[in-house]
């Protein structure tokens, strides 16, 4: 009894590898055809808009210089408004649909340990969307860079900062879908996950912003869309976070929500 007992928990075990488990999640993601759209549209939102922002452009009389009026780099890169709203919605997508259609289930009946199902998600997703976001985000500035030309606005990868501002958004944006990944996981629902990050990420830090408090002010800044802001910008706003700052908050936001999904999955039915 006992040799049967160890060859099925070796079979167990050699069945369910965290490569398969990655590989699983990779199909599952490239089948959905909302990551398709979703990646597609965000990515030409955020061209497209930066073209027309820098073919629009209105030089400076007084040739201010690089970011001296304006950011280049928030100015060719104001597109990424659309990607911080489609990235979240197709991390909810990714994970809290499996629950909507059953899927999950069979998910989770082939890998009884349920956590790495979570962590594979999300590997999978924050690489994909890494990826497509930098080449998107490069691409844009650079495009944009040809219009801007001998204006105030004009800027190149090779200034100091630009490289890390255009690098920093593409982070931000592949956060910003990490955390709506770990609030589909949370919620369990894609109407209601989506909910949540619109009114805790985007509407609340707003309403709090009307506070008159210093305490409440510096606070907001440390919401994903503030952050973001910093992490993207060669000149940062006053009172805005430092590089290091932003990052660490935005990973915090990310990193506590799969937390709290994962503390949560292996405690309830699926």
């Amino acid at each position: 009894m006992s040799t049967i007992r160890t060859i099925r928990t070796g079979t167990a075990r050699a069945g369910v590898t965290r490569t398969r488990v990655l590989r699983s999640e990779w199909h599952k993601f490239w089948t959905l055809r909302s990551t398709w759209i979703t990646l597609t549209a965000a990515s030409l939102l955020i061209l497209a808009t930066g073209l027309i922002m820098a073919i629009g452009h209105e030089p400076d009389p007084a040739g201010g210089g690089l970011g001296e009026v304006r950011d280049p780099v928030v100015l060719t890169l104001l597109g990424v408004q659309f990607g911080q709203i489609l990235l979240p919605v197709l991390g909810v997508l990714f994970s809290a649909g499996e629950y909507s259609t059953g899927m999950i289930r069979a998910s989770l009946s082939a890998v009884p340990r349920r956590l790495p199902v979570l962590w594979a998600k999300a590997a999978v997703f924050a690489a994909v969307a890494l990826t497509v976001t930098t080449a998107t985000v490069f691409a844009t500035f650079l495009l944009a860079q040809i219009f801007l030309a001998d204006t105030d606005m004009a800027a190149s990868l090779t200034d100091p900062g630009v490289t890390g501002a255009v690098a920093g958004t593409a982070v931000a944006l592949t956060l910003f879908g990490v955390l709506g990944l770990g609030l589909g996981a949370l919620t369990r629902s894609v109407p209601g996950a989506i909910g949540v990050f619109f009114a805790g990420m985007v509407i609340l830090p707003e309403v709090l912003s009307a506070v008159d408090s210093d305490v409440v002010s510096s606070a907001v800044g440390y919401f994903p869309a503030r952050a973001s802001e910093s992490l993207g910008a060669v000149l940062p706003r006053d009172g805005a976070l430092s590089d290091g700052t932003a990052l660490f908050a935005l990973c915090l936001w990310a990193v506590a929500a799969l937390a709290s999904a994962g503390w949560l999955l292996k405690r309830r039915d699926a």
